[in-house]
């Protein structure tokens, strides 16, 4: 079960890593990061109502005192996660964005530790430092560094919003609603956010009929495009909230950093981008990380309030 459960999480973690190198397809096309962001929220948010309703429509009904949740979560955990880093990395170094964003997993055990007031396995802790310790030195983060106020603070609230993602996606029971349905209406909901933004209507729609080199390799515009919503989108968010709900917060938020390793080493094979060694070294202190947090999960406790685990959450 253990073993299941963490395999999920790296799978959704693995299914996240194309979104970069999908998303760079799409601007080789033309369209903007925004306007690529848009297309994954409303392709994925389409796909997953439209096939909830003919196969399980009751996964869409939403309770009354669950509607302000549902919107949150559109609106915190999905629109401003992405809205934030594509700001982010106009005022900052992409490694640096990245390094702030997944600065996440330290702010889920502060927020279990502090707020929730649960006692977590100290592995927990010392696997999320590490792991954010690896992201440093993956993405390189002393080259070229600068400092933007605003940037600065962007970032940090783009972690906040990333580390909401895996505390909301903690906070509700299968009772509450289908998480199905909790993930396409947060798909629907963020596109919807993201409209005065991403602009839609100026997209170039024939591009998608087209295709797109990057780094010497060829893809067709459309099919980089539903790669992005079915693996990098639906996939990844599913798997994630299932991951999250059997491995807890504060583990699988630290797992999930295992997205930018895999992000590196996809375009390693797609866009033929050379993993260096501070690659290769971060990317072993992050899997180090990651597999000192979700120890945390593998050793019993005598006090179920030691460890957080979805059943021992008071917070639904």
């Amino acid at each position: 079960m253990r073993a299941a459960s963490l395999a999920i999480a790296v799978a959704s973690a693995c299914c996240f890593g194309f979104s970069g190198p999908m998303a760079r397809y799409l601007g080789a096309a033309g369209l903007t990061p925004m306007e690529a962001v848009w297309v994954r929220m409303a392709g994925a948010g389409l796909l997953l109502v439209v096939a909830l309703v003919i196969v399980r429509p009751k996964a869409l009904r939403i309770p009354r005192d669950r509607l302000l949740f549902v919107a949150a979560y559109a609106l915190i955990a999905v629109a401003a996660v992405q809205g934030l880093f594509f700001f982010v990395i106009t005022r900052l170094p992409v490694g640096v964005a990245l390094l702030l964003e997944y600065t996440a997993p330290v702010l889920v055990v502060v927020w279990v530790r502090f707020v929730r007031g649960l006692r977590l396995a100290r592995s927990a802790y010392l696997g999320a430092v590490v792991a954010v310790a690896g992201l440093a030195v993956v993405v390189e983060v002393w080259d070229g560094i600068r400092l933007d106020a605003l940037g600065l603070m962007a970032g940090l609230v783009a972690a906040a919003c990333c580390a909401g993602y895996f505390l909301m996606n903690d906070a509700f029971s299968d009772d509450d609603m289908d998480p199905l349905g909790l993930i396409a209406w947060g798909m629907t909901g963020a596109a919807v956010a993201l409209l005065p933004l991403s602009r839609p209507w100026n997209i170039d729609w024939a591009a998608f009929g087209r295709t797109a080199t990057v780094g010497g390799h060829t893809l067709p515009v459309l099919g980089a495009a539903l790669w992005l919503i079915l693996v990098a989108t639906v996939a990844a968010y599913i798997t994630g909230v299932i991951a999250v709900r059997r491995l807890s917060a504060a583990v699988g938020a630290t797992v999930a950093t295992l997205e930018v390793i895999a992000g590196a080493v996809i375009a390693w094979f797609l866009l033929g981008e050379r993993l260096g060694g501070a690659q290769i070294v971060g990317g072993a202190v992050v899997l180090a990380g990651a597999l000192l947090a979700q120890s945390a999960a593998a050793r019993p406790k005598t006090d179920p309030a030691i460890l957080l685990t979805p059943e021992a959450s008071t917070v639904r």
